[in-house]
C-alpha cells in the first residue's frame, strides 16, 4: 500500500527521498481508515520504506495487529535529486522518462537523482531478498507511488520498460503476489 497523504502530497511537492514532509491529519485518517479494514487480516510482518511518511503509515496500521515492522532503503521512493522540494510541475518528461503515461525513457533521470532502471533495479533487489527471507510470509508492504508501480512492472511485466504509468492514490491497497514467497 502507498502511505498517507503528506504534507507535501497536498502541496503539490515533489518528495522523492527528502525525508521532511510529514503526513497531514487526513493522512492519518486515511490510515486510520485502513487499519480497521486490516483489523481481521492476518500478517506475518509489515514491511516498510525507511521514509517517515510510509513508517508512520505503517505504524498506525499495526495498532489492531502484533506484528513487527520492518524498514528498508529498498522501499524508498525515486530519488528526485535536485527537482525534490519544488513543484510537481517540475517533473518534465525528460527528467521523469514518463510522457503520455508511459515510461518511454528507462535512463532518463533527474540531476543527483535515480532514473527508472534505477528504481527498477532497488525492487527487484527487495523481492530477491523478500523472497529469501520471507518464504511463506504473508506481509503487509508500506511504500510510495512509484516503488509500487516499478513491482507491478516487474511482477506482471517482468520490467518498467513501456510500462503503463498509473495513478496510485494515498493509501490505496495493491493486493500482489511475490513468485514463490507464498501465501
Amino acid at each position: 500500500m502507498r502511505h498517507g497523504e503528506s504534507a507535501w502530497n497536498e502541496l503539490h511537492l515533489v518528495q522523492g527521498q527528502n525525508d521532511t514532509s510529514r503526513l497531514t491529519e487526513n493522512g492519518r485518517q486515511q490510515a486510520r481508515a485502513l487499519a480497521l479494514e486490516l483489523a481481521n487480516e492476518r500478517y506475518d510482518a509489515v514491511l516498510s520504506s525507511d521514509l517517515t511518511r510510509a513508517y508512520e503509515t505503517a505504524t498506525i496500521l499495526i495498532q489492531h495487529m502484533q506484528v513487527p515492522i520492518v524498514t528498508t532503503s529498498l522501499l524508498r521512493e525515486r530519488c528526485f535529486g535536485v527537482a525534490e522540494s519544488r513543484p510537481l510541475s517540475a517533473l518534465t518528461p525528460e527528467v521523469t522518462g514518463i510522457k503520455g503515461g508511459r515510461v518511454f525513457d528507462v535512463d532518463a533521470r533527474p540531476e543527483g537523482g535515480e532514473s527508472l532502471n534505477d528504481v527498477s533495479d532497488r525492487v527487484e533487489r527487495f523481492v530477491e531478498e523478500t523472497i529469501a527471507t520471507h518464504s511463506g510470509a504473508r506481509l503487509l508492504i508500506v511504500t510510495h507511488g512509484g516503488t509500487i508501480r516499478a513491482l507491478l512492472a516487474y511482477l506482471t511485466h517482468g520490467s518498467i520498460e513501456d510500462f503503463p504509468w498509473i495513478t496510485v492514490e494515498n493509501c490505496s491497497r495493491w493486493d500482489l503476489d511475490i513468485p514463490f514467497l507464498g501465501a
